[in-house]
């Protein structure tokens, strides 16, 4: 088979970026990019792309119309297409046996139905989407059952390593691309021309093939891994805001050491996005259903911990706030689950404004690439609140963030935007009430500028002890002003007496 026309079932975070990547360094290729969703295709064939990353406006414009497109009709996209990508949703199921852990695999299920009904001659699917081991199992079966003679299938397991807000830097330099497909001699032909694909701008050398039970447990254990640096670095976090020492002292010595690295070293109010919880939730389940309690208790603990300092941070706000932020406002900075995406997917800002508005706190969220409607959305949904209208009277969206600072008791810094740095947090403090605080949740600020500020400042994985010293000092300052009025007011009292 020689490949021509590609398809992609499923135009969200991975399918969108992918393609479009893929036709802008395979110009000979047709790529096709379908979904149900008439919404979301109209975005991708507007100015304005559905979602948010670095790079791909200008991807998209390149291409599209050329040889990218984005359709509805998903059978001729099919019929058409030599190799199809799945690339649709995989959540983690909220009812029935595994609720709450286990991938739910009714959109994979449906579009391998769809292939098999529509395809006209022999294709390759590829398996992009994140799965439990032996998912393609799965689809090869829903595919030999409801094929029609003479047309043959080839399943790969071909796994994203996209972190959102990289993702094209991520495909066109990516550590590795997996490739996992069946020992056979189908299968090896099958793995050569997703190969082949790839090829075009990406070194043999970092394209690895493997089996497909692999392949797809590479994914799920490459997310845990990652997930598990950042609860063990949020742990040691707690430990240092106990004994006095710094976290980021802390990961630095610890990141010289060759054998661990610096990467996702870094201490935070915790991580988020599509992909780390649920993939450790499937792990986890996997792990129980395999009979090994001891492993699934060991990739749930990773899990409690991200959660553990979620609540933690959101305590600690409350505590420092004189233990009661019942309607106090307070402006949060940042909604997304990182920097540099509009995702809010698993946030830990959700979470902690959860809680705060759980307290009664007054929250103006503001937050650069986040749809208002999103965060409104995110904040009332049944999973965060059982009070929705209540919540909502709670929430001003600002679209700037000297405004979200107004009368505010404290600034809560929720993700890593760059712009958050460049704030003047001088004329900030001038706005807010005081005593005014800073929790920095992501440890991105100059927190020695801003105590001399004025600012009580708190963050992850330390404690600043120069905090109550220039409380003392305004303190002090401010008695010896009223002394020195109180003496000129008794020298004019002589004088005219």
């Amino acid at each position: 088979m020689v490949i021509k026309n590609v398809c992609c079932i499923g135009a969200g975070y991975v399918g969108g970026p992918t393609c479009s990547v893929i036709a802008w360094k395979c110009p000979d290729l047709r790529v096709t990019v379908v979904d149900k969703s008439e919404m979301r295709i109209n975005q991708w064939n507007s100015d304005k792309l559905p979602i948010y990353e670095p790079g791909l406006d200008e991807v998209v414009m390149e291409c599209r119309g050329r040889n990218l497109f984005f359709s509805l009709d998903i059978d001729t996209a099919i019929r058409d297409a030599d190799l199809i990508f799945i690339s649709v949703n995989t959540p983690t199921k909220t009812y029935g046996v595994g609720k709450g852990r286990a991938a739910d695999l009714k959109f994979v299920e449906s579009c391998s139905r769809k292939i098999a009904q529509v395809a006209t001659g022999p294709k390759i699917v590829v398996e992009k989407s994140t799965v439990p081991v032996r998912a393609a199992e799965s689809i090869i079966n829903i595919l030999t059952a409801n094929t029609r003679p003479g047309i043959s299938f080839q399943v790969l397991s071909n796994p994203e390593f996209l972190s959102e807000g990289t993702a094209i830097e991520d495909l066109l330099n990516p550590d590795r691309v997996l490739i996992g497909g069946e020992e056979s001699e189908g299968g090896a032909k099958a793995i050569e021309e997703l190969s082949w694909i790839y090829q075009h701008w990406i070194p043999a050398k970092k394209i690895l093939t493997t089996n497909t039970w692999s392949s797809e447990l590479s994914k799920l254990a490459s997310n845990a891994f990652l997930a598990q640096r950042v609860s063990s670095i949020n742990a040691i976090s707690a430990v240092c805001e106990a004994t006095g020492a710094d976290v980021s002292q802390v990961a630095e010595a610890v990141g010289h050491d060759s054998r661990v690295g610096p990467k996702f070293l870094q201490a935070s109010v915790g991580f988020g996005g599509s992909c780390f919880q649920k993939d450790l939730l499937n792990l986890v389940y996997i792990a129980e259903c395999l009979n090994l309690p001891e492993v699934a208790n060991y990739w749930q603990q990773v899990i409690n911990m991200n959660e553990y300092q979620r609540s933690r941070f959101a305590k600690r706000i409350v505590e420092c706030l004189f233990n009661s932020v019942t309607d106090k406002p307070l402006a949060v900075f940042g909604f997304a689950f990182k920097k540099n995406t509009g995702d809010t997917r698993e946030s830990p800002a959700m979470y902690v404004c959860s809680h705060l508005l759980e307290e009664g706190a007054h929250l103006n969220i503001y937050d650069p690439k986040v749809a208002p409607d999103q965060i409104l959305q995110d904040l009332t949904s049944a999973a965060m609140t059982s009070e929705p209208e209540r919540v909502k009277r709670l929430i001003t969206i600002c679209d700037d963030p000297y405004e979200a600072v107004k009368e505010a008791h404290a600034i809560v810094i929720l993700t890593e935007w760059d712009e958050f740095k460049s704030y003047d947090y001088n004329k900030m403090l001038l706005q807010m009430k005081r005593p005014a605080f800073v929790f920095d949740g992501r440890r991105i600020l100059n927190h020695s500028a801003l105590i001399d500020l004025g600012y009580h400042v708190e963050t992850i994985g330390k404690r600043f002890t120069r905090n109550a010293l220039v409380r003392n000092a305004a303190t002090r300052q401010h008695w010896h002003r009223l002394q020195r009025q109180k003496v000129a007011r008794n020298n004019i009292h002589h004088i005219m007496h």
